[in-house]
């Protein structure tokens, strides 16, 4: 009996305890992020149909359009994707007998194997179509001249650098991307060009010490990632973090931005940046010369320019 009054108070001194812990409302726990939240397709497609694209599994955002019977085919080289929906939908205002049409923005490497070779496998799909017209930067295409009736250059571009939102490694330059510990997401100069290009800016930046860092020794200890296909896969290590600075065309960061995804753009100065100066060519085996001619006219057009000058790309050279 002596420990009754004990019992009694210690059950008073833990009913408040009790009632609070009943009464204070629990903290839900914050769910995971969805493992594909920023995955292509970023474009709208504009074609009726089925949807069925499952991220991760079957999903082909650089191949846009009709395959069947097209009425023109453009090979465009990848870091353009952003400007379809917008450029396409002007384009057929300029010229509504154009209604099927196939475009691929694959790097422009490839591209340029698929038409030396005549056909591309992707999975389980092989694509066997001539392109009308052939689009990349002026470098690439006077590697093979013989490929065209005409070219005409319709745009510029740029350099920048894409790091996560936050900057968390501190990335202000070119320089930085030399760092040990940043990992580094780089477009494969083998068949990117885009890649020998970001090579002469790093050389501009740092001399042959940081192309070497960048490109050798940090390729060799893992912490630069040589991509396939680098208007895709960067922007996505940034996000996902698996990189923490990419360096891409400076329109592709803005693009990420518009988006609205969780990134941010480092800029390069012009003295350790280039330009680059994109050309269209009309194939000399074109099957559709009339759409061909039609089609590289229109990215001159005042319609065509603005479309490009939207997506933050500069005036071609006069």
């Amino acid at each position: 009996m002596k420990l009754l009054p004990h019992l009694l108070l210690a059950l008073a001194l833990a009913a408040p305890a009790a009632l609070s812990a009943q009464t204070m409302p629990t903290q839900k726990p914050t769910p995971p992020e969805p493992a594909h939240r920023f995955d292509p397709p970023w474009n709208a497609p504009f074609q009726a149909g089925v949807p069925f694209t499952v991220p991760g599994i079957d999903n082909a955002p650089d191949l846009y359009g009709d395959v069947v019977d097209p009425q023109l085919v453009v090979f465009f080289g990848g870091n353009q994707f952003m400007v379809l929906d917008d450029l396409l939908k002007e384009f057929r205002k300029a010229h509504p007998e154009y209604v099927r049409i196939f475009v691929e923005t694959l790097p422009p490497g490839i591209l340029a194997q698929q038409i030396a070779q005549g056909s591309l496998v992707l999975g389980n799909m092989r694509i066997e179509l001539k392109p009308d017209v052939y689009a990349a930067g002026k470098n690439r295409m006077d590697m093979t001249p013989e490929w065209f009736a005409r070219t005409t250059s319709y745009a510029q571009n740029r350099l920048a650098i894409l790091v996560r939102q936050g900057n968390p490694k501190k990335v202000t330059s070119l320089r930085d991307l030399g760092r040990p510990e940043v990992r580094v997401s780089m477009p494969n100069p083998e068949w990117e060009g885009i890649g020998k290009r970001i090579e002469e800016s790093y050389e501009k930046a740092g001399g042959a010490a940081l192309k070497t860092a960048v490109m050798t020794t940090k390729v060799k200890a893992g912490s630069t990632y040589l991509t396939q296909i680098h208007h895709r896969q960067s922007p996505l290590r940034v996000l996902y973090d698996q990189s923490d600075a990419a360096p891409v065309w400076y329109t592709e960061a803005f693009y990420q931005k518009m988006l609205g995804h969780p990134v941010e753009t480092v800029a390069i100065p012009a003295k350790e940046n280039i330009l680059a100066n994109y050309v269209a060519g009309v194939m000399k085996a074109a099957p559709h010369a009339k759409a061909a001619e039609d089609f590289v006219a229109f990215l001159n057009s005042p319609a065509g320019q603005a479309v490009y000058q939207k997506y933050g790309f500069l005036p071609p050279v006069k």
